[in-house]
């Protein structure tokens, strides 16, 4: 590998995985489109969507075990949340990853799409004021946890993400978690789904191992620190950060599909 590309996948990672700590997702919602477009537009061969998606999968798994252990005190993690969503969008994602070398690149860009479509509406709906409740007070509905999180699961297992792009606006309108309680529980809920979607992705052949533990050493070294950076932000600035990179996404990807 060329030493700019080296750079190029390194800044993706790190930059998408700080992100990632920060906000409580696993960062495919940010990494995936730089991984598909910034290396062609610097001059170095392009990754297919099958590519991406499988670099993607991998990376999100070590980007979350980073922002959990900087989250691991303060009572943030809601241990019922994460069981009940965490196994669901396991199995979901272990269905859509092992499924999705049956659909076409334009259909994984597709499915992408959609659900980053769903997740920035939903992130521009009023949000219930939950965040000064204290923790141990938290209750969900745990039906409408898990069956989301199967959904969601399938879903985000083709496009070779963890889903959190879209869990959190469900945990944060449909669920009413606190901003704080939903960005620690979610990347521990999205450290499970990625299980599944990391290894749906290997036993079909769709990482290139290079690129992902370029990817890999970006994300153990930026998640910790955009996790620390999180903790003391404000809960609306997070929110609105969330939704922003969303709706970036979300309208470059439709006018890639569209053109």
């Amino acid at each position: 590998m060329e030493f700019g590309f080296i750079i190029t996948i390194f800044l993706i990672g790190f930059i998408g995985s700080f992100i990632s700590g920060m906000v409580g997702i696993g960062g495919s919602i940010i990494k995936y489109p730089m991984l598909l477009y910034i290396p062609p537009i610097l001059g170095f061969a392009a990754f297919s969507a099958h590519e991406v998606s499988g670099i993607s999968a991998i990376q999100v798994f070590f980007a979350t075990i980073g922002g959990i252990y900087a989250y691991r005190k303060g009572g943030y993690l809601n241990k019922q949340l994460i069981l009940y969503m965490g196994v669901s969008v396991l199995i979901g994602s272990f269905i859509g990853g092992y499924g999705s070398t049956i659909l076409s690149e334009v259909m994984i860009n597709v499915v992408y799409a959609v659900l980053a479509t769903i997740a920035t509406i939903m992130m521009f709906l009023p949000k219930p004021q939950v965040d000064d409740m204290p923790l141990d007070q938290v209750r969900f509905n745990k039906v409408i946890a898990a069956s989301s999180a199967f959904i969601v699961g399938i879903a985000a297992g083709i496009i070779g993400a963890a889903g959190a792009f879209i869990l959190m606006p469900i945990m944060l309108v449909v669920l009413r978690i606190p901003t704080k309680m939903a960005i620690a529980s979610s990347l521990a809920i999205t450290f499970i789904s990625s299980i599944g979607s990391t290894f749906g992705k290997i036993i079909t052949d769709q990482i290139v191992w290079g690129p992902a533990v370029i990817m890999i050493i970006a994300s153990l070294i930026a998640a910790p620190i955009g996790a620390n950076v999180g903790k003391n932000m404000n809960t609306k600035a997070l929110q609105w950060i969330l939704a922003l990179l969303i709706l970036a996404s979300t309208i470059k990807i439709w006018s890639d599909l569209i053109a």
